[in-house]
């Protein structure tokens, strides 16, 4: 078993740092929000009292972090992980940031004399808690190879993607394929009922047709056919819109870098950008329902 720092309990770093506890591994945790600390030592973790003990802690450390910015800020800082983890420490980043930030961050470990891997996560909150996340890794093969049994215990799925950075390409162009898939899908089920198609009747034809997509089947955006969709729990959030967007941008922001025409990712984050200014409480992505077939509707 492994000795792993961990940095970001939040909704998800938080269920994934306590997976490792269940597997075994000795994990020292931090969150600038002391009672994250606080629970995950309740697990049988360990709470550090700032990013730079929870690096010195460990053979691996671990990171969940919102952004970019946060992200270099804790790997490159004068307290950072990089002035204070061991120097055969492997690094793994699992936060959704950009792929220029990650690339930066690697070389920079690399040239600190650190492996590293970028290794965002597909599955959301519940895929956290039941550690059946899918894992989409960048980095070297023998890293890669080095790093899997610890993400075994976190995640269901894990891929190597290939080098630095295209974890979080992967990243970024799943989940524009699953935003663009859930307006469309949200646009047909709104047309069928204009039309007086019954939402059960449309699932049931389309989800045995050429138009089922996991969006549909999986996750269904309007109350009934699906009865774990966010749909029926007034769209509590598995993954919130506010997430979508954020990786919807980060999408553009890739697409621009590299001249790559994306205009149904493009469309999408101009939607997702309106339903998260018009909604003022957190919703799953799957609620921009509520604007596509509802635009005039009262919250």
């Amino acid at each position: 078993m492994a000795s792993i720092g961990f940095i970001g309990l939040g909704n998800m770093g938080g269920p994934m740092a306590a997976n490792l506890v269940k597997a075994g591994h000795q994990v020292t945790g931090f969150d600038i929000v002391p009672k994250l600390s606080e629970a995950l030592a309740a697990t049988g973790g360990r709470a550090a009292a700032s990013a730079a003990k929870a690096a010195a802690s460990g053979e691996l450390v671990i990171t969940m972090l919102p952004a970019g910015p946060q992200v270099r800020a804790v790997y490159l800082g004068e307290e950072g992980v990089l002035a204070k983890a061991h120097k055969s420490s492997l690094l793994i980043d699992c936060s959704t940031i950009d792929v220029d930030t990650a690339r930066a961050v690697a070389a920079a470990a690399a040239e600190a004399g650190f492996d590293m891997l970028d290794a965002p996560v597909s599955g959301g909150v519940a895929g956290a808690e039941a550690a059946s996340l899918t894992f989409m890794v960048g980095g070297e093969a023998g890293v890669f190879a080095r790093a899997q049994p610890v993400l075994a215990a976190m995640g269901r799925t894990i891929v190597h993607a290939g080098p630095a950075g295209n974890g979080q390409a992967a990243k970024i162009c799943n989940n524009m394929i699953l935003g663009v898939s859930m307006i469309a899908v949200c646009e047909a089920f709104s047309l069928a009922e204009r039309l007086g198609l019954s939402a059960q009747t449309l699932f049931d034809i389309a989800g045995k047709s050429s138009g089922q997509c996991w969006a549909m089947t999986s996750y269904c955006p309007v109350p009934g056919p699906v009865p774990s969709s966010p749909a029926n729990r007034d769209y509590a959030p598995g993954f919130t819109a506010a997430m979508m967007l954020k990786d919807l941008r980060l999408a553009q922001q890739a697409a621009g870098g590299v001249a790559a025409p994306t205009p149904l990712g493009a469309a999408a984050a101009s939607l997702y950008q309106l339903f998260v200014d018009k909604e003022t409480e957190v919703l799953d992505f799957s609620a921009i329902y509520r604007l596509i077939g509802r635009p005039d509707r009262k919250k």
